[in-house]
C-alpha cells in the first residue's frame, strides 16, 4: 500500500535555440518564500489511494500549474529524496508562456506562527524554464537525478 511518502510528477521539458530546458517549480508559502538553490522541483504530489502513478503525475500537474500535460509520457524512474519520499517522475515535451503565474491550488497554514490565524498559500508560487545548468543548481538534489535520465534518454550530453 501507498503511502503520503510516495509522490509522482512531470518533468516538462524544451528546447529553445537548440538548448534543453526543463520546467521546474517553487514551492509556495511563507518558509521557503526566500529560499531558491535546491528548493525548486518538479510539479508533483501525493498519490492518492488506488490510484495509478502516470495518472496522479498528471493531476497533481495541472492541480500546481493549470496546464493539463499532453503528449507523449517518458519514464524517469524513481528517486529517494532526503526526507524518505519516494518520487516517480515522467517527462514530456512542452512549453510555459515566460512570466505566466501557475494557477496552483492551495494549502491552509497558521500563519504567523502561534496567532491562530489561518492563511491559505499556493503549492506552488512560480515556475520556470531552466537550461540545465542553471536547473541543476535550483532543483531538490535527489530530483537532479530526473535531469541526468532525461538527458540520457534524448540523447543530449551532459
Amino acid at each position: 500500500m501507498r503511502t503520503n511518502k510516495t509522490s509522482a510528477g512531470l518533468m516538462m521539458f524544451r528546447r529553445k535555440c537548440g538548448v534543453l530546458e526543463v520546467f521546474l517549480a517553487h514551492p509556495g508559502g511563507p518558509y521557503l518564500k526566500t529560499k531558491d538553490l535546491g528548493y525548486w522541483g518538479i510539479p508533483k504530489g501525493e498519490i492518492e489511494a488506488g490510484e495509478d502513478l502516470l495518472a496522479a503525475a498528471v493531476r497533481e500537474f495541472a492541480e500546481e500549474t493549470g496546464m493539463t500535460a499532453t503528449g507523449d509520457f517518458l519514464p524517469l524512474g524513481s528517486v529517494v529524496q532526503a526526507s524518505g519520499k519516494v518520487v516517480h517522475a515522467w517527462a514530456f515535451e512542452g512549453d510555459w508562456e515566460e512570466g505566466r503565474t501557475p494557477a496552483s491550488n492551495l494549502f491552509p497554514l497558521e500563519w504567523p506562527p502561534k496567532s491562530g490565524l489561518e492563511q491559505w498559500f499556493p503549492e506552488i508560487d512560480r515556475a520556470a524554464f531552466f537550461p540545465v545548468p542553471a536547473a541543476m543548481r535550483k532543483i531538490n538534489r535527489a530530483q537532479g537525478e530526473f535531469i541526468v535520465r532525461l538527458q540520457e534518454l534524448l540523447g543530449d550530453g551532459r
